[in-house]
């Protein structure tokens, strides 16, 4: 059994159950094909879950003799496997064919798909944390006994369990310091959170400065569930930022790894990389596809709040795909979200055609930290330069000349406001508190 994070590639036979329905194999066929397999049979059956394999054991057997048939490379699984039930799989199957269920599909896609350090990590190490129990279900206990002499496959993936959670918390402490020293600069980190084919790569390009929604094409391609997933479903798997100005505040937009559905809850938590991201801006956009039911669009939500243990700022939940609903649905789909805890708002939008997304600027704008200062300067050479600099780190509103004196209001992040208003003091001007009071 393969111990590690990458996936062989090859040929595969793909399982599949459920209780009320016939299977529908279209959607992990398609996550087969994007991790490298070509499928060359399947196995479906109709029942209640089996305790043992998920399948019945005579349906289990049968899928064992096809890969045996076929010479397949793996078995893949659509659904989620015990460790118990794994090693019941791995004792039936031949020795050398990969046992695959669907998670462990779809992190070895990620695996693939990882470019930054940041996202290697945490794949690896969600990967390995899924795995471990695994393992230790088929390892034999005399091995253990015998693994302060001899070393064992479990010792091992535990050692790097505790190195990636090591490297991980290096990786988070120097990315919360770039934020730190963004904030510095006048920039406000907005971050944009949710599951993959809920659209927020195409939200990104409609609120970035430097991206369009048109370089995406028209209509929902990139973000329809029968969009290719090799092409579309994993292509966020690192963080991706871009300047946007919002209001006429400098926010840098975070698009944060997208999340699969139907990944065990413990494994969200190994993304902490990007759920850190998200906590810790200053606005949390948590992006869900308003056209999915809507016990499915609740469920989403509340697996993606249940890792935020603080967040810093506010949390706006962005309905998309508003286009796709009528009034009814897209107001109950905002019912039943709204009484989560820990969001502040919600709002609906549809990226693609643009609609809402002037309310949803107006709210995230509302939402940032920010102060104002009326300032009164004599108009020179030195006045020039600071307003440049107020203008790099905030905005600059309401600019007047009045004969040897600069009239203007400044917003920005708090402490860059008392930042300015020293300036203002030591370039001999004054300033005023948004009441008017001197």
């Amino acid at each position: 059994m393969n111990s590690g994070h990458s996936l062989q590639g090859g040929t595969a036979v793909v399982a599949a159950r459920r209780t009320d329905d016939e299977p529908d194999t279209t959607e992990i066929r398609r996550l087969t094909a994007a991790a490298g397999y070509e499928v060359v049979a399947e196995r479906t059956q109709r029942r209640a879950r089996d305790a043992g394999y998920g399948l019945g054991q005579g349906k289990a057997e049968a899928v064992a003799e096809t890969a045996a048939d076929h010479d397949v490379d793996a078995v893949v699984y659509d659904g989620a496997l015990s460790p118990g039930q794994y090693a019941n799989w791995a004792a039936l199957l031949p020795p050398d064919v990969e046992l695959l269920d669907r998670y462990r599909l779809v992190l070895g896609i990620f695996a693939e798909g990882a470019a930054d350090r940041a996202a290697q990590l945490q794949v690896e190490l969600a990967t390995l944390e899924y795995r471990l129990p695994r393992l230790r279900q088929v390892t034999e206990e005399s091995l253990l006994n015998q693994a302060t002499e001899k070393g064992s496959v479990v010792l091992d993936v535990e050692d790097r369990i505790d190195r990636l959670h090591n490297e991980l918390q290096a990786v988070s402490d120097r990315a919360e310091r770039r934020r730190t020293e963004r904030r510095e600069q006048g920039f406000d980190p907005v971050a944009i959170a949710g599951y993959t084919n809920a659209g927020k790569s195409t939200l990104l390009h409609r609120l970035a400065d430097d991206l369009s929604v048109e370089s995406l094409g028209t209509g929902h391609a990139d973000l329809d569930d029968t969009a290719a997933v090799e092409d579309r479903l994993f292509e966020t798997l690192e963080t991706t930022t871009r300047r946007a100005t919002v209001g006429g505040r400098r926010v840098l937009l975070t698009d944060t790894v997208g999340l699969v559905d139907a990944l065990p809850h413990d494994l969200v938590a190994s993304f902490s990389a990007t759920l850190d991201a998200v906590a810790d801006a200053d606005v949390g956009l948590l992006v869900v596809d308003a056209s999915d039911p809507v016990e499915a669009v609740r469920e989403k939500l509340r697996v993606s709040l249940g890792e935020l243990d603080d967040p810093r700022g506010e949390l706006l939940v962005v309905l998309n795909k508003r286009d796709l609903l009528d009034d009814g649905a897209l107001d109950e789909c905002r019912e039943a979200v709204a009484d989560l805890d820990r969001v502040d708002d919600v709002l609906a939008v549809s990226a693609v055609e643009g609609t809402g997304v002037d309310a949803l600027c107006d709210r995230v704008h509302e939402a940032l930290p920010g102060e104002t200062l009326r300032a009164n300067l004599p108009n020179g050479g030195d006045t020039e330069a600071f307003l440049a600099w107020a203008h790099d780190h905030g905005t600059v509103v309401g600019r007047e000349y009045d004969g040897e004196t600069v009239h203007f209001t400044f917003e920005a992040r708090p402490a860059l406001v008392e930042r300015a208003r020293a300036r203002v003091d030591d370039l001999g001007g004054t300033t005023e508190t948004p009441d008017g009071d001197g």
